[in-house]
C-alpha cells in the first residue's frame, strides 16, 4: 500500500484530501506544521507528499527545497495560487505538479496515481537494470558523465543531484544527440499519455538541468534551444 504525505493547515481540506484518497487505497498521514515535514520524510517512509504552498512559519516553496535537495519522492503542489509565476516557481524548485483549489478530489486521485505509476516504472527499471547489466555505461557531454545504470551524474568531477523526472530528460537527451525535439514531442516520451498536465512543464525541466549543468545558463552550449522548434542535446 503507497503512504501519502499530507502536509496542509487547513484541516479541512488534508482531511478531504486524505479520505478520498484511503477510500482509493492509499494510506496517509496529515501534517499541519510544514517544518516537520522533512523530519517526518527522514523517519518513515511515504511514496509521495501533496504539499500545501501557504504554510504559516515555512512556505511550502522552503519546505519543497529542501525535500528535493535531500529525498527523491514525488511532489504534488497543493495551491489556491493560480498565478503562472507562483507555479512555475514551485516547479523550478523540485516539485512534479501543482493542483490548485478548490479541486475535484478525484482529480487529485487520478494524479497521485498516476506519478505513483510513473515512479514506480521508473524506478522498478532501474533495478532490473542493475541486475542484469554489469558494464558501467557511461555518456559524456562536455564536462557532464551520466550513468545511466546508477542514476548519477556528474559535472566537472563533482556528483549532481537530479530527480528522477530531470534524469529521464536528460538521459532521452543524451542518448538522441543533436536532433531536435519540441516540447510536445518530450513530454509524450517523459510524462506519457496518462499524465494530467501540460507541456509547459518540460521548459521548467529544461531550465532546472541548465542550471545544474551548463557553465553559463543563460547562454547554455549542452542543451540548445532551437526557437520555434523545441530542444537540442549537442554532443
Amino acid at each position: 500500500m503507497s503512504r501519502i504525505l499530507i502536509v496542509e493547515d487547513d484541516r479541512k481540506i488534508a482531511q478531504l484530501e486524505s479520505d478520498y484518497l484511503e477510500s482509493n487505497g492509499y494510506e496517509t498521514k496529515i501534517i499541519e506544521d510544514g517544518k516537520k515535514a522533512l523530519s517526518e520524510l527522514k523517519t518513515n517512509h511515504y511514496d509521495l507528499i501533496l504539499l500545501d504552498l501557504m504554510l504559516p512559519g515555512c512556505s511550502g516553496y522552503d519546505i519543497c527545497r529542501k525535500i528535493r535537495d535531500e529525498i527523491d519522492i514525488p511532489i504534488l503542489m497543493v495551491t489556491a495560487r493560480t498565478e503562472g509565476v507562483d507555479v512555475i516557481r514551485g516547479l523550478g524548485l523540485g516539485a512534479d505538479d501543482y493542483i490548485t483549489k478548490p479541486f475535484d478530489p478525484s482529480q487529485l486521485v487520478a494524479r497521485v496515481r498516476s506519478h505513483l505509476k510513473r515512479y514506480e516504472r521508473l524506478t522498478s527499471g532501474h533495478k532490473d537494470r542493475e541486475e542484469k547489466e554489469n558494464a558501467q555505461e557511461q555518456i559524456r557531454v562536455e564536462d557532464v558523465v551520466i550513468e545511466p545504470k546508477t542514476w548519477r551524474v556528474w559535472k566537472d568531477g563533482e556528483e549532481v543531484k537530479l530527480p528522477h523526472r530531470e534524469f529521464e530528460l536528460l538521459v532521452f537527451l543524451a542518448k538522441n544527440p543533436n536532433i531536435v525535439f519540441s516540447k510536445e514531442a518530450l513530454f509524450e516520451k517523459i510524462w506519457g499519455f496518462d499524465y494530467v498536465s501540460d507541456a509547459a512543464t518540460v521548459s521548467v525541466h529544461i531550465n532546472r538541468l541548465r542550471e545544474k549543468l551548463e557553465d553559463d545558463p543563460r547562454n547554455p552550449k549542452i542543451i540548445e534551444t532551437v526557437w520555434g522548434a523545441g530542444y537540442r542535446l549537442n554532443r
